[in-house]
């Protein structure tokens, strides 16, 4: 059997790759272009290309592709073939290091939000020299940026690697004033869990909901689902295990470091976490991921969903995106330590997150924002609307003392003044995890709950690096000024601690009390997209994101017009597909099902029974008075989606979709739900959730 060290890679144009098939003068020129962000020369871009193309044609491959990911939320490739054609009739496989460097893509049809007109159908894709190139189905795939003509960022790299940057300027100022002089970059690293619900192909063939939106729009709760918690680490089934042996070796050759994989609450429902890589890296990786999951499991005759909430009732499928700082020396800067130093620079940075979460809550509720995931966010292990920091008792009573400047649980006989007298030695994971809260420290990084398990980590992560580079320039510009630097860090903490500690709750976010508290404090609660989106233009985040150089006050309008007009169509297909699915098979199923009741009931009449057939007779008035209702109500549906589309204004067409047809959709569910509890089973169109979510065996 072969193992994984001698594959694991295989399919990547990596380091080693390109230390044995670049010469020498030339990797290292490579490394120091990358390293220092410069620009590719066009002669070193010649010599990798060819090194590129012949490593990936000795592997398969015939074709190369600029893989970017613009802003529909997924990815994109076009093909072209390494041929050229020579005299005779004849080709040879070519590739230039122009065609390395850079593309072009005809940019019309992806989302713009009118960076560009319909008929500017320019874009351009540029090389991620950062990322590795790969191969993929025989498709040499090198990972691009995507920008119009006129240089506005299309995609979800661009202004990724731009807070990266950002971050990273700020971090390093901050740093250097521990007298880290060896430190030359600080990245954001990132390790994300996903999850995802596996069911058999054969089922999901048979719920269009499931075909064109990815959830499923009405059914009735089983017998049993998640409440014994016996789906929960528990055996993995054959299939199951097939699947994920398959999806683990491919991931594996792609370079993508999965460790764990295990099933996860809800019957049917699974978790795949990998090891940390840097923050563009893990975004590459997971798109990569998802792709991949979703391909592997047709293989197996089985469907892997990724909507954030395909069943109602039982637990949702998030993104849980493990964020943490480290430099280039390989220091996580988010690791207690135990000396006095270290102790100050961790404190130091934990306190620029505080403050980044808490100043920008808002953004970082846009940051997940979708309409799948709003019916997510809330409950069954989702966390709530409501942004808050999870620190832990002991870090949050260490937190207490330096802001009261008083010794910490009475221990200390001096005040806990940074640098000067001991912290208390801070031991990792002293507490028990928070399942319920958006923003956790967990022993050495930070778990951010809150992403939808289809959505792209690029945004909630472009989100955390922009706010936390505001925060550490707005340290680092008071202390690099400082006359004393230590009592001017203690005192920066102590006020930082004192104006930002609303954020911290270490509670029950599912309480209905943390609400009340929540809004006593002044904290945001945006319980859908909508109600969250409108904030995206307000003028404190416009001057984030322009002053970081992450999105220009154009590219967060387009961002914003995108956004909230995915919310609309996302809507309107989901009410679209309800209304096919009532209208061609419910109402026509439930109709067969009453002229039986209605025979049998005639029939019984007819004989000398004198006792009344009451099954028949309450069931035939029950389910008649809810067929009515539901004729009703999807005519109403039907007259709103044609109102729908006379609103011009993005937002007041998203407000309508939330407060509308949304809202007559959930009745019509609820119709729909009690129509199928009592309808017979080979009359009733569709399979239910017990079929659905019980049918991987």
């Amino acid at each position: 059997m072969e193992s994984v060290s001698s594959y694991f890679g295989s399919m990547v144009f990596n380091d080693t790759a390109m230390r044995r098939r670049l010469p020498h003068d030339t990797y290292d020129q490579l490394q120091r272009t990358i390293k220092e962000k410069r620009h590719l020369d066009i002669g070193l871009a010649n010599i990798v290309a060819h090194a590129m193309k012949e490593w990936a044609i000795e592997n398969g491959a015939t074709h190369f592709t600029h893989w970017f990911q613009p802003m529909t939320g997924i990815t994109a490739e076009k093909h072209e073939s390494f041929i050229s054609p020579v005299s005779g009739g004849k080709v040879i496989m070519e590739f230039s290091g122009k065609e390395l460097i850079r593309g072009e893509a005809d940019g019309s049809s992806f989302p713009s939000g009118g960076l560009r007109a319909t008929f500017e159908a320019r874009g351009y894709t540029a090389w991620d020299a950062t990322s590795y190139a790969f191969i993929k189905d025989g498709t040499l795939c090198i990972p691009t940026a995507f920008c119009s003509f006129g240089g506005h960022a299309l995609d979800k790299k661009t202004p990724l690697l731009r807070s990266m940057q950002a971050l990273s300027k700020q971090a390093l100022r901050v740093v250097k004033l521990f007298g880290n002089e060896d430190v030359h970059y600080v990245d954001s690293s990132v390790g994300a869990e996903q999850e995802y619900f596996l069911i058999d192909k054969s089922v999901f063939e048979k719920r269009k909901d499931l075909i064109y939106t990815g959830r499923t729009l009405f059914g009735a709760k089983p017998p049993k689902g998640q409440e014994l918690g016996d789906h929960y680490f528990g055996t993995i089934k054959p299939r199951v295990f097939a699947f994920m042996k398959e999806l683990d070796e491919e991931l594996w050759k792609l370079g993508i470091t999965v460790k764990t994989e295990h099933n996860e609450v809800a019957p049917g429902q699974h978790e795949l976490a990998p090891i940390y890589s840097s923050c563009n890296i893990a975004t590459d990786h997971n798109q990569i991921t998802m792709e991949l999951m979703q391909k592997i499991a047709k293989k197996h005759d089985m469907v892997c969903l990724l909507h954030e909430k395909p069943f109602a009732g039982v637990n949702g499928s998030g993104k849980h995106n493990n964020w943490s700082i480290a430099t280039d020396t390989g220091v996580n800067l988010l690791n207690p330590g135990e000396t006095p130093a270290e102790n100050a620079q961790f404190l130091l940075f934990l306190c620029a997150i505080i403050k980044a979460v808490d100043e920008y809550q808002d953004l970082l509720r846009i940051s997940i924002a979708s309409a799948g995931n709003d019916h997510r966010l809330g409950a069954s292990e989702a966390p709530p609307a409501i942004i808050s920091i999870f620190t832990g008792t002991d870090l949050e009573e260490i937190l207490k003392c330096l802001e009261l400047d008083i010794p910490y649980g009475g221990k200390e006989k001096e005040l806990m003044k940074i640098g000067v007298h001991t912290l208390p030695r801070f031991q990792r994971d002293t507490t028990d995890r928070n399942r319920t809260s958006p923003f956790a420290f967990t022993g050495n990084k930070f778990e951010f709950r809150m992403p939808g398990s289809s959505a792209s980590i690029a945004d909630p992560n472009i989100t955390i690096n922009t706010a936390v580079a505001s925060a550490l320039k707005e340290f680092a510009d008071i202390l690099e000024n400082a006359a004393d630097f230590e009592n001017e860090m203690h005192k920066l903490i102590r006020r930082t601690i004192s104006e930002h500690k609303r954020i911290i709750f270490n509670g029950n976010g599912y309480d209905d009390a943390w609400t009340k508290e929540a809004e006593a404090r002044g904290l945001c609660n945006y319980k859908t997209t909508p109600d969250a989106l409108v904030h995206l233009l307000d003028e404190k985040n416009i001057r984030l994101f322009s002053d970081f150089g992450v999105y220009s006050a154009e590219e967060l309008n387009a961002q914003y017009e995108i956004r909230m007009e995915n919310y609309c169509k996302v809507i309107r297909i989901e009410a679209l597909t309800l209304l096919n699915m009532v209208n061609k098979d419910i109402l026509p199923a439930v109709s067969t099902f009453l002229q039986q009741l209605c025979d049998s009931y005639q029939a019984q009449k007819a004989t000398a029974l004198p006792v009344e057939p009451l099954y028949e007779s309450s069931l035939i008035k029950d389910l008649t008075n809810k067929r009515n209702q539901l004729f009703e109500r999807k005519n109403q549906l039907q007259a709103l989606l044609n109102t729908d589309q006379t609103y011009y204004d993005i937002t007041q067409r998203a407000f309508f979709c939330k407060d509308r047809i949304l809202v007559l959709m959930n009745e019509i569910r609820v119709l729909l739900d009690e129509m199928e509890e009592v309808t017979r089973t080979d009359v009733w169109p569709y399979p239910t959730y017990g079929a659905i979510l019980f049918s991987v065996k």
